[in-house]
């Protein structure tokens, strides 16, 4: 299916990211010393911090996101910081505010918990639109601006925000252009029993093993340039388009059945992303050049926060995800 194509040669590229992506087995490794089972979320981060995008992780309290973040951020040699989202959070708790310094007479800038590599927002759907908007910017520009400063954010930055099921007490959910702004949501399901049992162990035990830094921030930072150098091809290309166009006009790939369904449609974010988180997986595989699968399976991760669903939807228990599964089994892979 994909030999040399052109000038650009496979063989090269192949060899190019098994080298460099030698350290994925590392950090999975290391993380499992900790994370059990919850292998979608663990590829997923890594996708997140791979593609320089950001997650949002949704789940019942107790799946060990707060634990796979901090993990991470352990096992790349990077900083990490938590921020507890409540309602009476303000936007200065995030990125940080001026203090007026009595000795000097002057004000100096005390900074958030905004700048680390690894930020943890946890339950964003608990404070009001003007903080999750703060840290939305801090996102979205990769910078801050505090009085009449402006400072960039240190590289990796990986937001991992966390929310439990919106139907709950006391929330707020996330505007659709904010949600845009995540690479992925992903949605983490309970334990399987034997992996559970492994948690009550380890628990039991007295906490778990220590994790070590097994992998730099600069080779991070250098895996997230290789990434942009997998390989894709035309065919696959056209195979995201034809994917995110179906949200936006599905009579178009004989899917007119969801027309009512769907209020608007996966944003160019939603095709870019897609792109890149199916690289990023590629990558994770320690494979050169994506394949239909590897979009397969970032898909639902990357389009199930993009897509709006009309009252009609509702009212027939349809969801994205439902959406999606139609889309994709109608159509055609490369």
């Amino acid at each position: 299916m994909m030999e040399e194509t052109g000038t650009i040669d496979i063989k090269t590229i192949n060899e190019k990211i098994e080298k460099e992506s030698a350290f994925v087995d590392l950090l999975m490794l290391e993380m499992n010393k900790v994370i059990v089972g919850q292998k979608g979320m663990v590829e997923r981060l890594l996708i997140g911090l791979l593609g320089q995008g950001h997650i949002l992780l949704e789940g019942v309290p107790g799946l060990a996101k707060t634990l796979a973040i901090n993990t991470l951020s352990q096992a790349v040699d990077g900083s990490f910081s938590r921020i507890q989202f409540t309602p009476d959070l303000l936007p200065a708790d995030v990125v940080g505010t001026l203090i007026y310094n009595i000795k000097e007479n002057d004000f100096s800038i005390k900074k958030g918990p905004i700048f680390a590599n690894f930020v943890l927002a946890d339950e964003i759907n608990r404070a009001p639109a003007k903080v999750q908007s703060a840290l939305l910017e801090a996102m979205q520009e990769k910078q801050v601006t505090i009085g009449d400063e402006t400072f960039i954010l240190d590289k990796p930055f990986l937001v991992m925000a966390t929310q439990n099921p919106v139907e709950q007490e006391g929330t707020y959910p996330l505007p659709e252009a904010q949600v845009d702004r995540f690479m992925l949501k992903t949605v983490i399901d309970y334990p399987k029993i034997d992996e559970e049992q492994l948690i009550i162990r380890a628990n039991l035990k007295g906490g778990f093993e220590k994790v070590n830094p097994v992998v730099s921030i600069q080779q991070i930072l250098t895996a997230q340039k290789v990434v942009r150098e997998v390989y894709m091809d035309e065919k696959i290309e056209k195979y995201i388009l034809d994917i995110i166009f179906a949200t936006r006009y599905p009579e178009k790939y004989k899917l007119a059945d969801l027309k009512p369904l769907i209020s608007f449609g996966a944003s160019p974010r939603g095709s870019i992303n897609l792109a890149v988180a199916a690289k990023c997986y590629a990558f994770i595989k320690r494979r050169g050049y994506v394949i239909p699968e590897d979009v397969r399976a970032v898909v639902y991760d990357v389009l199930r926060h993009r897509i709006g669903i009309t009252y009609e939807a509702e009212a027939e228990n349809v969801t994205s995800v439902d959406i999606i599964n139609k889309i994709v089994n109608e159509i055609e892979v490369p």
